[in-house]
């Protein structure tokens, strides 16, 4: 079995951390659902009482010092997350409040000019339900058709219905990695398929930005949307990445405020990107932060953090894999698997699961993982979920372990 080899000094990260001074139950905190939302290094807390501390104020209106130091903080994130993902240009960033917002303003701004009557959009089984709903309630204004690719036993997306990649279609919209199998899909190569088709792409990047290296040039996707509190920002803001040529014949989500250019009786024309599509006071502080998560991120380097965190899936598939009665879903291949492991117990709800693992320190997800469809595929009403970031190690899989053999203890499971 694999055993302790290190890409990352994960002490000297928790020490960035202040969450990991709590003991809960009197244990140490064991943090195993950054899949849900990730921890926070005391940069990125800092950095938010800073702005509200030093130079608190809107921006882009302001002409005192206050405003012009907020703005150009605010502004110079934008560029920082530009650079991160390898966009064109700051203004393919559009700042929301998270991957949600993000797929649902494509939806709403681009949907409803493009898709019409009949046309056809495609997503997969494995997508999180904010993947699934909008696209559901546009087809159904448009009278449009709503099709699947459906995942296999073992948790990949199904070869046998990638013939739906195909002419006439106007949107595949699909997951980078899978927040409740972890599995990382070929996006490339589907995005390639779906060109070649006509189509544009969307990616839902949530679990994939905060995790490995996300190029959106070498992808070519046209969408991608994350959200900031997976990556180490805070909650709130997120963002939508899209090329410049389709922001322009985009029309905007949401109207008011700073995303005009001139207002008449009458009309009004909108402001250049990425600002036509920011209404109204955004989430300066948590534009900010983010910057600052991002700066983090890459002063350890995503490289290395999707590698640390495919140890730590490999040695935890090899040791879960060994407990009787204990059902793990999605690819056993770490190489393909994101730092997400989803599974069940026999004769034990997931829910009892996650209540037990608390006791003991350890926090997991339990539920559907707004992923209803996934669930079907399986056939369970829920899964406990236990997944990795840069601040747990080996030592945390060994605890989870070693609750979970408590767990068949207590339910008397052989």
């Amino acid at each position: 079995m694999l055993k302790y080899q290190y890409v990352l000094d994960v002490k000297k990260i928790k020490e960035d951390f202040p969450i990991f001074q709590r003991k809960i139950n009197g244990k140490d905190l064991v943090y195993l659902d950054s899949t849900a939302t990730s921890q926070k290094p005391i940069q990125v807390i800092k950095a938010i009482e800073n702005f509200y501390s030093n130079y608190c104020a809107n921006v882009h209106r302001g002409v005192y010092t206050l405003a012009e130091e907020a703005t150009l903080a605010y502004e110079e994130s934008r560029k920082e997350i530009a650079r991160f993902i390898n966009a064109k240009s700051y203004e393919e960033i559009l700042f929301v409040r998270n991957a949600t917002e993000a797929i649902n303003l494509v939806a709403y701004s681009w949907g409803r000019k493009n898709v019409s009557k009949d046309d056809r959009i495609l997503i997969t089984q494995m997508e999180h339900h904010s993947n699934i709903v909008p696209w559901q309630i546009l087809c159904k204004e448009k009278g449009a058709k709503l099709d699947y690719i459906g995942i296999t036993d073992e948790g990949l997306l199904d070869k046998k219905d990638f013939y739906k990649i195909d002419k006439p279609l106007k949107l595949f919209a699909f997951t980078h990695v899978s927040n409740t199998l972890g599995t990382i899909n070929p996006v490339k190569e589907l995005t390639k398929m779906a060109h070649e088709a006509g189509a544009l792409v969307l990616i839902d990047g949530a679990q994939s930005v905060p995790h490995m290296p996300v190029n959106v040039r070498e992808i070519n996707c046209d969408f991608l949307a994350f959200s900031g509190h997976k990556m180490l920002g805070p909650m709130g803001i997120g963002v939508l990445y899209a090329k410049r040529e389709i922001l322009e014949e985009m029309e905007p989500f949401l109207t008011g405020g700073e995303m005009i250019k001139e207002v008449d009786f009458h009309y009004s024309t909108w402001n250049d990107l990425p600002w036509k599509y920011e209404a109204g006071t955004p989430n300066v502080e948590g534009g900010i932060a983010l910057g600052e998560a991002v700066r983090y991120l890459n002063a350890i380097g995503m490289d290395k953090i999707r590698e640390h965190e495919k140890l730590l899936v490999k040695y935890a598939l090899e040791k879960l894999q060994e407990m009787k009665g204990l059902t793990i879903y999605g690819p056993k291949n770490s190489e393909i698997r994101g730092g997400v492991i989803s599974f069940n117990i026999e004769g034990v709800h997931a829910h009892d699961v996650a209540s037990i693992l608390d006791q003991e320190g350890i926090q997991i997800r339990a539920g559907h993982h707004c992923a209803k469809l996934v669930m079907k595929k399986y056939n369970v009403p829920a899964m406990a979920r236990a997944s990795f970031y840069i601040y747990n190690d080996y030592e945390d899989i060994d605890k989870l372990y070693d609750a979970l053999l408590l767990v068949k203890k207590i339910f008397k499971i052989d």
